[in-house]
């Protein structure tokens, strides 16, 4: 998530780039923010916050957003979009979203992620990249969201928890689960632990 300028200004941050297309795309489809309440249960707070670039959202978040605004989450990350049967995305390119220092906010991410595929806007899995960070477990935020949700364990010891279970993967462990649960992860070690995560969206 850099910062910087470009040629004509200050080069937006990555949760202001996905909050100017967010209020872009609602507008778009003659929304308004009370629409948009209404079709993804959050408060209306929260939703001005995303689009004012002040909130970095969860993935769960803009997958209730995408469908809420009828786009792929590509939407919100890319600004050249493909129809393609192929698309190729380059490591540079990836937008790494993460918490602020030092700051905290209902609705927060509290992991690092970032998209593995950001052109198709109507596929049917979202392939991520995520660091689950170490915390108490009075600090884990508990999400879901339709849909299923894959994890493939790359470093580090991981721990899945619901309301009424908890597993730890390691390395090379899987998990598969249907996302309208309430779930959360946590990394066991002092570092993040590393996944590649599948969720699909129908």
């Amino acid at each position: 998530m850099t910062r910087g300028k470009g040629a004509h200004g200050p080069v937006p941050s990555a949760e202001r780039k996905i909050g100017g297309k967010v209020r872009e795309l609602r507008k778009e489809k003659g929304y308004t923010l009370l629409d948009v309440v209404r079709k993804t249960g959050f408060q209306k707070s929260l939703i001005e916050e995303i689009e004012a670039g002040e909130v970095v959202p969860p993935v769960a978040t803009l997958l209730k957003l995408a469908k809420a605004l009828g786009v792929g989450m590509a939407s919100f990350l890319e600004e050249k979009i493909v129809t393609e049967k192929i698309a190729v995305n380059r490591k540079a390119d990836r937008i790494r979203l993460q918490k602020r220092p030092h700051h905290r906010h209902e609705g927060e991410v509290d992991y690092v992620y970032e998209s593995l595929e950001m052109k198709k806007p109507d596929k049917h899995m979202e392939p991520l990249l995520v660091e689950f960070l170490p915390m108490e477990v009075s600090n884990m935020v508990f999400m879901n969201h339709e849909g299923e949700e894959f994890i493939y364990l790359l470093e580090g010891t991981l721990e899945f928890r619901t309301d009424e279970q908890v597993e730890v993967l390691h390395p090379g462990d899987t998990i598969y689960f249907e996302s309208d649960i309430n779930h959360s992860f946590r990394s066991l070690e002092d570092g993040p632990a590393k996944a590649l995560v599948v969720v699909s969206t129908r």
